[in-house]
């Protein structure tokens, strides 16, 4: 069975600090952060110290035992655990929380106990928690003041103590909840005092990422007392050092008040030596408060740029959130040395300037966040790139899926690092593409090749078009995917001079019709012999008993129907044409909003039949602009816009997953969105404020002005681009990533001739930019 993952998430919210642009009114003051937006409801964020892009994600936890806290954080749950090293952001599954450090005054306690007792183990209750970029503090109910931050590879902890004694636990058993009949999850593990005092130390995890490895070294400031370490069952231990599968060391101070205890930890997938290098260059003093400087000044060289003004002190706060999401994942995975774990289980060492990098949620990011960075962060965006290819050469799978900590965990379907390759290539991001083309063309033609769920049935889909729905399940789902992907690799094909499989990988990509049933304009499940699903219900999710056999991939039919991203006008001419197009776009935000018992959590903020809290439809709203109504995509997307997105805890209507909900939102808010990232256009909303700054890297900067945009004027009357007009309802990528100004003049009453004639609606397929 296919693994799944999410449901409802948020943001977080991210201080935009001041830059000068040009305007008469005076510069906006600063966003305040509230990086506690989406860790609250199923958000499965965490408030952690953490640096753009950071290996170290340093944070609490308060529990591992339920779905909403994939993150190992949970807003309003009323204790902490501890603080571990490494988190996911916003993801459906959960796993890391590496190495947990517990400060407490309390008596020896090895277990944690259940979330409903914090008594019954070393849970304690909290309070005065804050969190800004960079730095987290809370103070514990035994009342040590705990404070974090970190550098790339390294965690900082500095722990305040009141007078007397008190210990610190390492658990090394801390991870997400076991699962009842799977195997031991951890193995392998070990813990030892060195010779100089450092703590060492190592476990394999069999969670989400099937058997990755984390090493550890971590210094304390002040020498323990004594130190006893535990191994399995929690038996005490000789000696300095233990080895078995869950592991513990207590580290006890006879007096822990005189000066704060502070910590540093560096952690490597490689081995001890590495996770020693990290944490010798990168912690060579024992300055926290110069760490956290560093920290809050490598945020705000990222973040000052985006400048504000108009809407109201939340959604600016919303805005800035979302900008630090998108700065989170992927993560780092090199060593200071160069060296990291591929997807081929070696041992590499990469070039000095050369990294790498993990937690890629394919799936999702693909659609927006890789976009965003494209357009705003182009210099990661090429490590990355970069990377995405590495990975591709070395997967014995071919283009990464969802790649955690150097395994493929397959999640999902389809193989969409290759449509991250591909808009790369298109916006013209520099990079090896050629080395990338052999596992990518056995991803898509070698059906031998060792496979995974995300690829299920690419046989079939090859000899009869579409993935039958009694052989395979999500069968509609993954043909109209793997049609997308096939799409993005004969980009790759016909750069790399392979015109035959170019053609073939482009002619393929049509294959979504084959499950878009045109006599009732649904996406519909088809069966071995070419039938249709008899008794179809747009609303089910598909055609069989059990909850786990579907017909789609985290959504239903009213969903999957408008799942097509790149072949628009194919897919409005095989439903009948423009009117009867928009009619079926008007029901899908019209329909009651009911779902089956059986429905996944992920299918979340529904208006209509729309779904905004999962990401196979998040392009819907805008497609109004492919048959010349683009004033219903104001009108919507502006709504989606205020109403899916809140300053609180529960903030966002579904999973972030790695910043993708959070770049919707910022390329929404800015009034444009890559409905089909490959094609290199971006498809106009409507702005949500009166004017943004934002940098595009080496010296560019686009500003969008709206002035007088507010609440009663969603709609586009009419936009320029560096003072000149614009008619069409869509700005290529080039044109647009080289900075200026896009002026939007709004109203509160809808242009219907913006954007209706069909030289200005947006390209698709066999319509490409010039």
């Amino acid at each position: 069975m296919i693994l799944s993952r999410r449901s409802l998430l948020a943001g977080t919210a991210l201080a935009t600090l001041p830059i000068g642009i040009a305007s008469a009114a005076p510069a906006p003051a600063p966003v305040r952060p509230n990086l506690f937006v989406g860790t609250g409801g199923d958000g499965h964020t965490y408030p952690g110290a953490v640096l753009p892009f950071g290996m170290v994600q340093l944070s609490p936890d308060t529990d591992v035992e339920r779905w909403a806290t994939c993150s190992g954080y949970h807003h309003g749950d009323g204790s902490i655990m501890g603080f571990s090293h490494t988190h996911l952001s916003g993801t459906g599954i959960g796993d890391m929380l590496d190495v947990l450090v517990v400060p407490t005054r309390e008596p020896l306690k090895l277990v944690p106990g259940p979330l409903s007792d914090p008594d019954a183990g070393y849970r304690q209750r909290y309070s005065d928690e804050q969190a800004e970029p960079g730095y987290y503090r809370v103070r514990l109910e035994s009342g040590v003041l705990a404070e974090l931050t970190v550098t790339e590879r390294t965690g900082w902890h500095r722990y305040t103590y009141p007078r007397g004694p008190g210990h610190v636990l390492i658990d090394l058993s801390h991870l997400v909840l076991d699962k009842p009949g799977e195997k031991p999850l951890i193995t392998d593990a070990a813990l030892t005092i060195e010779p100089d005092g450092t703590i060492t130390g190592t476990r394999r995890v069999f969670r989400w990422a099937d058997g990755r490895r984390i090493f550890f070294a971590m210094q304390l400031s002040k020498t323990p007392t004594r130190i006893q370490l535990y191994g399995d069952g929690d038996a005490p231990a000789t000696g300095l050092a233990v080895k078995g599968k869950r592991l513990k060391a207590a580290l006890f101070f006879d007096e822990l008040g005189d000066a704060p205890l502070l910590i540093r930890c560096g952690i490597s997938a490689v081995d001890v030596a590495g996770a020693r290098a990290n944490l010798a260059a990168e912690a060579y003093h024992w300055d926290f408060d110069r760490t956290r400087r560093a920290a809050m000044t490598r945020w705000a060289e990222t973040l000052d740029g985006l400048r504000i003004q108009g809407g109201t002190p939340d959604q600016q706060a919303i805005m800035a959130s979302a900008q630090y999401h998108t700065l989170i994942a992927p993560t780092l995975f090199s060593d200071v040395d160069g060296r990291y774990v591929g997807l081929d289980d070696k041992v590499h060492r990469l070039p000095s300037g050369q990294f790498a990098y993990s937690t890629y949620s394919t799936w999702d990011t693909y659609r927006a966040l890789h976009p965003w960075l494209i357009l705003t962060q182009p210099v990661q965006a090429k490590k990355l790139i970069d990377d995405v290819i590495r990975q591709t050469r070395e997967s014995i799978y071919g283009p990464p899926v969802w790649p955690l900590q150097g395994k493929e965990t397959g999640v999902m379907i389809g193989w969409h690092g290759t449509a991250i390759m591909a808009e790369a290539l298109v916006k013209g991001i520099p990079a090896d593409y050629a080395s990338a083309w052999p596992g990518i063309a056995s991803r898509s033609f070698d059906f031998a090749a060792p496979d995974k769920d995300n690829s299920k049935g690419r046989d079939l889909y090859d000899a009869k078009g579409y993935v039958p729905a009694d052989i395979w399940f999500e069968s509609v789902s993954r043909t109209q995917e793997y049609a997308y992907d096939d799409w993005a690799a004969s980009h790759i094909a016909k750069a790399v001079g392979k015109t035959a499989e170019a053609d073939r990988l482009r002619k393929r990509s049509g294959n979504w019709r084959n499950v878009i049933d045109p006599t009732i304009g649904f996406a519909r499940p088809r069966f071995n012999d070419g039938s249709w699903w008899k008794d179809y219900d747009p609303i089910q999710l598909g055609h069989m008993p059990k909850p786990w056999w579907r017909d789609y991939t985290e959504a239903n039919g009213w969903q999957a129907t408008f799942l097509n991203q790149h072949d628009v006008y194919g897919l409005i001419r095989h439903m009948g044409g423009d009117a009867r197009f928009e009619a079926k776009l008007d029901s899908l935000f019209n329909a009651p909003s009911t779902l089956p018992k059986n429905a996944p959590p992920d299918i979340s903020g529904l208006v209509g039949q729309y779904a905004h809290g999962n990401e196979p439809d998040q392009h819907a709203a805008y497609l109004y602009a492919y048959v010349g109504a683009p004033w219903k995509t104001q009108r919507m997307v502006r709504r989606l816009l205020t109403e899916m997105y809140r300053n609180a805890p529960d903030g966002i209507i579904g999973n972030d997953d790695c910043g993708q909900m959070s770049a919707w939102f910022l390329f929404s808010a800015l009034g444009f969105y890559p409905v089909d990232p490959i094609s290199g256009a971006y498809v106009f909303g409507g702005p949500l404020f009166e004017r943004v700054a934002l940098p595009l890297g080496q010296g560019r900067e686009l500003v969008v002005d709206a002035p007088g945009n507010g609440p009663d004027t969603p709609y586009v009357q009419s936009v320029t681009w560096n003072g000149r007009p614009w008619s069409k309802s869509w700005i290529d990528h080039a044109t647009l990533a080289k900075g200026g100004t896009l002026t939007f003049a709004m109203g509160a009453r809808p242009n219907p001739a913006f954007g209706r004639d069909p030289k200005d609606r947006p390209p698709s397929f066999d319509q490409m930019p010039a």
